[in-house]
């Protein structure tokens, strides 16, 4: 069983941090299927890879079905944890990054159903084909593609678009920090989109946005508002992207990550919860 934890324990806990958005939680799912599977007879691990993904993909399901109920809860918008992954260039990261959708897509994925979001995670992500998710899911391969369909719809992406993460480079990062060192209101306002979002996370354990902000002007603002607050960034390698911490210090505040769309920038996630930050320098 040891030989199989090493041998499977990256693609399930990517599987299961996607179908989280908590590697917390992926930790627990990994941990409890493999005690499980320990009392598994052997004939039934034949094809261990198909098995554990399935017991992974059910134990991840039960377990949104429950978080979603929490989440309603929750004070303020709900962000994926942030996951350290490999150095840029590294053979690690290529093998990261060819299996993580990209960390706004992770945000997008919480419109979708529990078992809506095992199809899309499993497809988009993880490459399986339809016979083998209806497999893992128990269901018929027709009912598959209708969920992956209705995901899509969901998503709002259409059957041509990517959805793996996409490495953001150095170049726009550092533009980026550059307007905000600045703290020109009118130049880091030019650098957006119409439409930017900017949203964070502090679950209600240090302060952060209580709703999403999308006034340009306003978000031009509090992202200048920063840069007078003498925080130090430091660009890493998060999610098999290049993502920015913010410190004060030695101590980690936040972990943030822009998304661009048409030489702008349409979207800025920001994860303030201290919860969600305890593995920010702990290489997955």
């Amino acid at each position: 069983m040891e030989e199989l934890y090493d041998q499977y324990r990256a693609l399930l806990f990517t599987l299961a941090y996607q179908l989280t958005g908590s590697a917390a939680d992926a930790e627990d799912a990994l941990q409890d299927v493999f005690l499980k599977a320990y009392d598994v007879h052997p004939e039934r691990l034949e094809q261990p890879k198909a098995y554990l993904c399935k017991m992974v993909t059910n134990h991840c399901i039960n377990l949104q079905k429950s978080a979603r109920k929490k989440r309603e809860m929750y004070v303020g918008p709900w962000l994926p944890e942030p996951i350290r992954t490999p150095e840029a260039n590294s053979v690690e990261t290529a093998v990261v990054r060819r299996d993580l959708l990209s960390y706004g897509m992770l945000v997008l994925l919480e419109r979708l159903t529990p078992t809506e979001r095992a199809v899309f995670v499993l497809r988009e992500a993880l490459g399986f084909d339809y016979p083998e998710i209806a497999e893992l899911l128990g269901k018929q391969e027709a009912n598959c593609r209708k969920l992956m369909s209705r995901a899509r719809s969901k998503l709002e992406i259409s059957e041509e678009e990517t959805v793996a993460a996409e490495a953001v480079e150095m170049e726009w990062v550092g533009r980026f920090l550059a307007s905000l060192e600045q703290g020109n209101v009118d130049h880091v306002m030019s650098l957006l989109t119409e439409d930017v979002m900017l949203v964070s996370d502090g679950g209600g354990k240090v302060r952060a946005l209580k709703r999403p902000i999308q006034t340009r002007d306003h978000v031009a603002r509090i992202l200048c508002m920063l840069s007078q607050a003498k925080l130090s960034f430091e660009v890493a390698p998060l999610n098999g992207e290049t993502g920015i911490i913010l410190r004060s210090g030695d101590e980690t505040l936040a972990a943030m990550f822009i998304r661009r769309r048409h030489e702008k920038y349409a979207g800025i996630y920001m994860v303030r919860n201290p919860d969600k930050l305890t593995r920010i320098h702990e290489v997955i």
